[in-house]
Parts: C-alpha cells; sequence; structure tokens
C-alpha cells in the first residue's frame, strides 16, 4: 500500500479496498450498480440513472441499443445478477443467444431487431412518474390529436417546443395520469431535461415536429398501410375511412389542425425528420396541386386526388426497385 495510506485505520483501509472494488466492478459491469447489494433486485431507476444505462449503451449516439450493444447489455444485464463476473454462472455465448431471443420476442415491440428507448423503459424498473411519460397503453388516435396538441403547446407559434413549453406539457400529461399526486418542480426540470435528451436528436435544446411525434406517439399513421403501396385499386370505402379518419368535426371538409395531420402522416412516408416549416412548404406544395377550388380545405373528390396519386407513386417506386 502506499504511503500516503500508512496512517488510515485498519477499518478505513478496509473500506478503501471495498470502494475500490466496487468501482472496479461497475467499471466491469454497468448493470450492477443498479442492483440491491442483498436482494440482487434492480432499483427503481431515476430519470437521469435511466438515460445514463441508455448513454452507455447506445454508444453511437443512433437511438436505438443493438447489434453488439445489445448483447453486450444482454450479458451485462442476466449476469449483474451475480456479485461478481466469476464461476460458473457467467452468461455462456449459447445461454446468451437463447435469452436474446426470448427477449426480444418479449420487448421488441416493433420487430425490428433492436431496442428503442421506449422498449428499453418497459424492461428496467423506474419511478411511477417518469414511466408514465411515455404513455404505452395510451397512443393518440390519430395525427389530427397530435397537431391540436402541437398547437397547444406550441404557445409562442415558433414551430418549436421549447424546455419551458415541453415542461409545461409534461406537468400536464402527469396532472392528468395522477391527479391525486402533484410532482415537484425540480423533479418535472428533471424530466424536461431527460426527455429533451431522449428526444431531441439534432442537439438543439428543443423539439421540432418529428421529434415530438416521437414522444407523443400515434397509434397508426393509416397511409402506411398496403393498400396505399401495392398495385391494389383503391376502394370507395378505402377512402371513405381516410376520409372518416381526418374529418374529426364531420363537417365534409378536412381542415385547420384536421388537415395538419393529414398532411404530417403523408409526410412522414417521404421524410424522416422533419420541422413545422417542412409541414408548411409541403401544405402549400399539396393545395396547389389539389385544391381545386383554392379555399383552403381537402374535400372528400380532392382527397382522393391525392391517395390515387399516392398509391401510384408507390407502384412506380415498387416497379423501379424490381
Amino acid at each position: 500500500m502506499s504511503s500516503g495510506n500508512q496512517n488510515l485505520t485498519a477499518a478505513q483501509q478496509q473500506q478503501l479496498k471495498n470502494n475500490i472494488r466496487v468501482n472496479l466492478d461497475r467499471c466491469s459491469n454497468f448493470m450492477r450498480q443498479f442492483r440491491d447489494p442483498e436482494s440482487r433486485e434492480l432499483t427503481k431507476l431515476s430519470a437521469n440513472q435511466f438515460m445514463d444505462v441508455w448513454s452507455h449503451y447506445d454508444k453511437d449516439g443512433n437511438g436505438y441499443i443493438e447489434g453488439t450493444e445489445l448483447d453486450g447489455f444482454l450479458a451485462e444485464f442476466v449476469s449483474s445478477v451475480n456479485v461478481m463476473d466469476v464461476g460458473p454462472e457467467v452468461v455462456s455465448d449459447a445461454m446468451l443467444a437463447e435469452l436474446k431471443q426470448c427477449f426480444m420476442e418479449a420487448y421488441d415491440d416493433n420487430q425490428d431487431g433492436k431496442i428503442d428507448i421506449r422498449e428499453l423503459a418497459q424492461l428496467l424498473p423506474m419511478e411511477e412518474n417518469f414511466l408514465l411519460l411515455f404513455r404505452f397503453d395510451n397512443p393518440l388516435d390519430s395525427s389530427v390529436e397530435f397537431m391540436k396538441i402541437w398547437r397547444e403547446y406550441d404557445s409562442d407559434g415558433s414551430g418549436f417546443i421549447e424546455a419551458d413549453e415541453l415542461k409545461n406539457f409534461l406537468r400536464d400529461l402527469l396532472t392528468e395520469a395522477q391527479r391525486d399526486k402533484e410532482v415537484t418542480e425540480d423533479k418535472l426540470i428533471e424530466y424536461t431535461d431527460t426527455m429533451l435528451q431522449v428526444f431531441d436528436s439534432n442537439r438543439d435544446g428543443k423539439l421540432q415536429l418529428s421529434e415530438m411525434s416521437k414522444l407523443l406517439p400515434v397509434r397508426e399513421n393509416f397511409l402506411c398501410r398496403q393498400v396505399f403501396k401495392g398495385p391494389t385499386v383503391l376502394s370507395k370505402d378505402d377512402i371513405e375511412r381516410v376520409f372518416a379518419l381526418y374529418d374529426r368535426d364531420n363537417n365534409g371538409t378536412i381542415e385547420n389542425e384536421e388537415l395538419r395531420g393529414f398532411l404530417k402522416d403523408l409526410l412522414e412516408l417521404v421524410k424522416k425528420d422533419y420541422d413545422a416549416q417542412d409541414l408548411l412548404d409541403f401544405e402549400e406544395t399539396i393545395l396547389r396541386g389539389c385544391d381545386f377550388n383554392r379555399d383552403g380545405k381537402i374535400s372528400k373528390k380532392e382527397l382522393t386526388m391525392i391517395l390515387l396519386a399516392l398509391s401510384k407513386h408507390s407502384q412506380d417506386d415498387e416497379t423501379k426497385s424490381k
């Protein structure tokens, strides 16, 4: 032991050794620090701890834990139950392969072979309030709802949800989910910072439309259905269903947030990352080509023209790819 430690008592020296051993142990298995030392169960993670886990395993920062990242996470997740990575308890390659298959069947909801942050949040025990923010059991019915919420919380009309607006949204979301519990301002700030870390992919300190849509998911983009992609002829019923989905007030036209919700779904077919200006430009382009009576709304006849064009475009793309 170094001379600097010779003046320590025996108890202090033992504590120092224990601290060194714990720190080395945590370096070798990141998940072990979140296990209860007695029961070996995972403890509830705070928002910041959850982000530490996510950032540690999503090494390339692409928003997924996949490939060797996923293998590393699963191996450490399982072996962290043990106090040390020695002995026959260590996960073998064969066991890891079997565990991976079971794990993906249970948690890979969209079956894309990788884990996104929502899927990880279902696996790890977390603070109840923070878990509520992921809205697992309550996705929005349509992008029309999304656009109404966007308009409400983009209070300055900047085309972005800034940190203070996001905090207001999260406060209202938690208040609605748990009417009998109040979230402290410090926790709201922590949740806001964490959600920005998770969903602000371009790191500009605010959420654009495409980033907010990941935080606040829609149950289904109806326009992604196969009927709009292949050689199938669109039926009158198909068009009626789409029109009813977006004409929420049943006034016979798609307008305002209804129109922007429809255009958001349409834009997502061709553009992964988009902001409010992209949506506005897209709206001008679509209306210029399809709004025959120039009323700034989409009628059923005009919607039919758009959907037929979408179907034909998908067929042309499919033909070119062959």
